[in-house]
């Protein structure tokens, strides 16, 4: 089988579903998936009995196509499927945990373009990433579980709505003071919007809603949070109405973005901020994992409430796996992933960390503007993104590396993050979701922020063109995965 490996990454399969997501590849996936559950499965199924694989999808107009041709690969496997229906990829999570099963699929494509979609993955409670994907696709191009169960070995397939379950799961795990916070939430057209206004609804907030019908096409904005242009018209309503406070998500449900009361975007690593105090109330000495996109304040406000900080590699995935190593009861990214393992099974929820949000605001009477006064003021860039050929993006990293190793402190887990040694630093990482670079600045001046900014996109300029006048030498530098 031609199998699109560009589509096969280190979180997840991702691509244009007309293009890269063919019916055919669809169901030899489900047929793959399902041979190594089986092939894997420990204890091996008795005789008779077959492993259930849960499966949810997005809004997307192609999803409904490769969910049938998904779920067929995956009875042609050998396995029960139980679909969850339309909805968030945390109610795919949240189905895994609930229901026990042995693995899970999720049809989306997070908040790329309307035209794309993929497939996230996992094996019981555990993320599907990194080495097991490619050795996934390793499989499809061997086409090895073809013909590995047919006739009566084929499995079920069963709908299931967990919506009650879910939002009972929520009430149940929230403490929250009181209900009168007046806040809006932008859905984004995405597959997060009525599962969430609804679960808020049940907890006795009463959002206004904004944008939260599912619509495939999203008609109004990009379903990215993380990007300010996408929060316009979040943050007119919120001035417009008077709110304490704005709440986005992306397209599939498991980042939220957020604004104060004055429009102002409130970036991943302050909400963690916040996040982490009220966790550290309750459990002194807690550890708190960041990534190496957050703030050096956040690290600081963290031990200076009692914690231990921990900066980690970007990506959901990478993130679980290490808190579930380190016992972690909280972690987050700049990119609105939040993770919870303090009355929540410990995956990203952008529902739930909304509701935990509202805990905080509703208990202290505060906006996040008030909350967050207190952090020492420094400037910052957003997540800068910069398109840069997969063939090269690792080596242009590498080069950096070799320039500032020798001159500067720089932490390497996940690109290369250099200590200019007054409080300012820049970034640059390869991403593992697309042909892109990430960089991010920050100092405790605006001039000084740009200085380094100025440094370090030289630097990468200088190896983009070394890169490719030379070719590429793609070995990853440690900690980065290609």
């Amino acid at each position: 089988m031609n199998i699109p490996r560009h589509a096969f990454r280190e979180y997840d399969i991702r691509g244009v579903a007309d293009v890269d997501l063919s019916d055919h590849l669809a169901r030899a996936l489900g047929r793959t998936f399902a041979f190594i559950l089986r092939r894997d499965a420990l204890p091996a199924p008795t005789a008779g009995t077959k492993l259930r694989v849960a499966v949810g999808r997005d809004g997307r107009l192609s999803s409904e196509r490769l969910f049938a041709a998904l779920t067929r690969g995956l009875r042609d496997g050998g396995v029960d499927v139980v679909s969850v229906g339309i909805g968030p990829t945390p109610l795919l999570y949240f189905a895994a945990h609930h229901l026990g099963t042995d693995g899970a699929m999720m049809i989306t494509a997070s908040h790329n373009p309307a035209p794309d979609n993929g497939f996230k993955m996992m094996r019981g409670k555990a993320s599907f990433f990194g080495a097991d994907i490619q050795t996934l696709a390793d499989l499809l191009e061997q086409d090895i579980a073809s013909k590995e169960f047919t006739g009566d070995e084929r499995g079920s397939i069963e709908a299931i709505d967990l919506s009650a379950a879910y939002i009972e799961s929520v009430k149940q795990s929230s403490r929250v003071d009181h209900t009168n916070v007046k806040f809006i939430v932008d859905g984004g057209n995405g597959s997060a919007g009525p599962l969430g206004v609804a679960t808020l609804r049940a907890l006795g907030f009463d959002p206004e809603a904004l944008y939260c019908d599912i619509d495939g096409t999203f008609p109004n904005h990009h379903p990215d949070p993380t990007v300010q242009a996408n929060l316009v018209a979040l943050r007119e309503r919120v001035l417009a109405s008077g709110a304490l406070l704005g709440i986005a998500w992306d397209g599939d449900g498991d980042r939220l973005g957020a604004v104060d009361d004055r429009g102002d975007m409130v970036f991943g690593d302050q909400l963690l901020i916040l996040f982490a105090r009220a966790l550290l109330r309750e459990h002194p000495g807690a550890m708190v994992i960041g990534e190496v996109k957050c703030s050096e304040t956040l690290y600081a406000d963290i031990a200076a409430h009692g914690g231990r900080p921990l900066v980690w590699k970007t990506g959901h995935s990478l993130i679980k796996t290490k808190m579930k190593q380190e016992k972690a009861l909280l972690a987050g990214e700049m990119s609105g992933h939040m993770f919870f393992a303090d009355r929540w099974p410990g995956f990203d929820d952008a529902t739930y960390a909304t509701v935990r949000l509202l805990e905080i605001v509703a208990h202290e009477g505060k906006g996040l503007r008030e909350l967050l006064a207190d952090v020492p003021k420094t400037f910052n860039t957003p997540e800068l993104r910069v398109d840069c050929p997969d063939a090269i993006k690792f080596d242009v990293v590498r080069r950096v590396l070799a320039q500032y190793r020798p001159t500067h402190r720089v932490l390497d887990i996940d690109g290369v993050r250099v200590d200019f040694g007054d409080g300012a630093w820049g970034l640059c990482r390869a991403s593992n979701t697309g042909p892109v670079l990430v960089l991010r600045f920050e100092a405790r001046t605006e001039a000084r922020r740009d200085e380094v900014r100025r440094d370090v996109e030289q630097a990468v300029a200088d190896a983009v063109r070394r890169s490719l006048r030379g070719g590429a030498d793609i070995t990853p530098i440690p900690g980065m995965r290609s």
